[in-house]
Parts: C-alpha cells; sequence; structure tokens
C-alpha cells in the first residue's frame, strides 16, 4: 500500500491498516526510525486517573479545600 507525503508532511493511513490496526480518528502515533525505516506505533491510552486530571476548578484553590476538610484549626 503506498501513500503519498503532502506539502505540510502529513500522510494517510490507508484504511485497509487503519481498521485492521485498530486506528481511529484521534488516536495518537509515535513516530521513530529504525535502520533507515519508519514506524508509527500506537500510543498506549492514558489510565482513567490521567484522564480526569486537571479538569475541577476548586475555588479558593487546593489549601481553602484542605482547610475546610480539616475543619478549624483554632483550638477552643
Amino acid at each position: 500500500m503506498k501513500s503519498t507525503v503532502s506539502e505540510k508532511g502529513q500522510v494517510t493511513i490507508p484504511k485497509q491498516l487503519r481498521d485492521r490496526l485498530g486506528i481511529a480518528p484521534g488516536q495518537e502515533l509515535d513516530f521513530t526510525d529504525e535502520g533507515g525505516a519508519l514506524v508509527a506505533r500506537k500510543v498506549r491510552g492514558r489510565g482513567a486517573v490521567d484522564a480526569i486530571y486537571g479538569i475541577l476548578s476548586l475555588p479558593g484553590g487546593t489549601d481553602a479545600v484542605m482547610d475546610e476538610l480539616r475543619g478549624s484549626a483554632e483550638l477552643p
């Protein structure tokens, strides 16, 4: 199977290969040079925690949330 490199350096992966290898839109690929051959490997998906890391916006930031969870630091 052949594909032509565009002026922007883009290449279309033939549909048969995408289907066979499970490469879907948005799939990240890692490119390396192995003995003069261009090799592309699928990047492993992120874990569940990595996928949601940083999506929450906390009013007052982390310190305010921790102070609220710990309660007042003042002794009676």
